[in-house]
């Protein structure tokens, strides 16, 4: 697997979990003081097409490492419980690292 596909669910990961975070501050201000409707209608779209990348890119990786479907759709979920993107990212970069390749072309031995 080449290091690009976990670097790509890495960023998304990260911006897909602080775009959540800044949705629940708008819902706070929105529900809680009446105000900054208009942002959280805006921040909110924008979040749900970040998600939308963000499942292409884990179910991509998810596919390359090959998860069973269990912990794929624990991935997939992480990116809609806030703060849990932070520390599922965290886990599969640490699992995912030793499938990555160099790139490099490998000698065959005879």
């Amino acid at each position: 697997m080449k290091r690009s596909v976990l670097t790509r669910y890495r960023v998304m990961a990260y911006v897909t979990a602080v775009m959540l975070l800044i949705l629940c501050l708008c819902m706070v201000f929105k529900y809680g003081f009446d105000t900054g409707e208009g942002l959280t209608l805006v921040v909110s779209q924008i979040h749900g097409v970040l998600y939308i990348i963000y499942l292409i890119f884990a179910f991509d990786l998810g596919s390359k490492a090959k998860w069973p479907v269990g912990k794929l759709l624990w991935v997939l979920v992480s990116g809609t419980i806030p703060t849990a993107a932070f520390f599922v990212e965290r886990k599969v970069a640490k699992e995912v690292e030793p499938l990555i390749t160099d790139g490099s072309p490998q000698a065959v031995k005879a």
